[in-house]
């Protein structure tokens, strides 16, 4: 960035400048400096735009904000999940007649041998 501003005077617009630099430099393309330098001016407070330091910012604020947005999810998730068991009718476990009349049966029979 600093390369840029130095040759700028030498050339006739800013996107010459930056071309010569990408190619004595040997970077990427100049749309990428382009991109460099006008960050640099955002970060340097002379052209608007959020800064590098708002953007990581940002960023970090985001990841931490998505990871109780998740267990949030998941909780109703599973708090849905328990309603529907609640209102489902359930059997007990308790023997019913039927398996009692027979256990009954087939004792009183043993106990006739």
């Amino acid at each position: 960035m600093r390369m840029v501003a130095e040759v700028r005077p030498d050339y006739d617009t800013e996107w010459a400048a930056m071309k010569a630099v990408v190619s004595k430099l040997g970077i990427g393309t100049t749309e990428t400096l382009r991109e460099w330098v006008r960050q640099d001016q955002i970060d340097a407070g002379t052209r608007p735009g959020t800064t590098s330091e708002e953007s990581a910012n940002l960023k970090r604020l985001k990841k931490e904000n998505a990871e109780p947005r998740r267990a949030n999810e998941i909780l109703k998730a599973a708090a849905s999940f328990f309603a529907a068991e609640l209102d489902r009718p359930h059997t007990r476990s308790q023997p019913s007649s039927t398996s009692t009349k027979t256990a009954s049966a087939v004792s009183s029979r043993s106990a006739v041998c």
